[in-house]
């Protein structure tokens, strides 16, 4: 890379690091840029991911506070992250790209329209129910993160939205604590398919490192940011960043 490659680099960064605290989707912004400069896709995908983990932790470190009492919940659905990311991680080094690619703005798609009807869909659901809701969401929630997880190990990019959307709707449970949940799972799938790639794929390591300075220091300024956004807000920006990232993987 030139020098103003490499400091695009680390300037998309910064950007994804900031946006995947507060909402998620990162990889659409730093994906495209390591291809840009002239990496193969799946060389930029694992260079990506690896980059991100800084970023992924800081940004849960930052939301630190919102995750007091939830230490259950970060087993529960730990686990399934780190399965879903371990398997996720395989079908990226044995399937081709193309693979999920049609699959991912449906899946976009839906958990946007969770996270926007998450309110009402709740209430709903809470008058329907004749028994407390499970703490952590039963079984069906444990499948879907586990099932993001695959998706993240394998692309990632909005996995956050996804996240925030299964969560919202079968746990009763303030948005900025989801959140703060949903930093923590995406680190662990990013950490544990990162592993992986150092283990068997190629990974550039320049690149690696720029993203990783960069989201570094997003994920803290995301995490500032995110902890004072309203929960009408925060669900105004993950729309639009939803539906940038559907417009950016269908026109390309």
């Amino acid at each position: 890379m030139t020098f103003w490659e490499s400091v695009l680099v680390l300037l998309a960064g910064v950007f994804a690091g900031g946006i995947n605290v507060v909402v998620g989707s990162g990889t659409l912004v730093t994906f495209p840029v390591l291809l840009a400069v002239g990496y193969p896709p799946i060389v930029a995908n694992v260079s990506n991911t690896l980059g991100l983990i800084p970023g992924s932790i800081t940004g849960a470190i930052g939301y630190r506070a919102e995750l007091a009492d939830q230490g259950d919940r970060l087993l529960r659905f730990g686990a399934a992250s780190l399965l879903g990311g371990v398997l996720g991680a395989v079908l990226l080094l044995k399937l081709p790209a193309a693979a999920f690619e049609g699959i991912v703005p449906a899946l976009i798609v839906v958990a946007l329209v969770l996270v926007v009807l998450q309110p009402r869909l709740s209430r709903a659901l809470a008058a329907r129910r004749t028994t407390t809701a499970p703490a952590h969401g039963g079984p069906l929630l444990w499948f879907g993160v586990f099932l993001t997880g695959v998706y993240g190990g394998y692309f990632g990019a909005a996995q956050g939205i996804i996240l925030l959307g299964l969560m919202g709707i079968l746990m009763t449970e303030s948005l900025q604590r989801l959140n703060a949940v949903k930093n923590v799972l995406a680190a662990l799938v990013n950490a544990v398919s990162g592993i992986i790639f150092v283990v068997v794929a190629d990974v550039a390591w320049l690149p690696v490192l720029l993203i990783a300075v960069g989201s570094t220091v997003g994920g803290f300024i995301g995490a500032k940011v995110g902890r004072r956004l309203s929960p009408t807000l925060l669900r105004g920006i993950i729309v639009v960043v939803g539906l940038a990232a559907i417009a950016k993987i269908i026109l390309g």
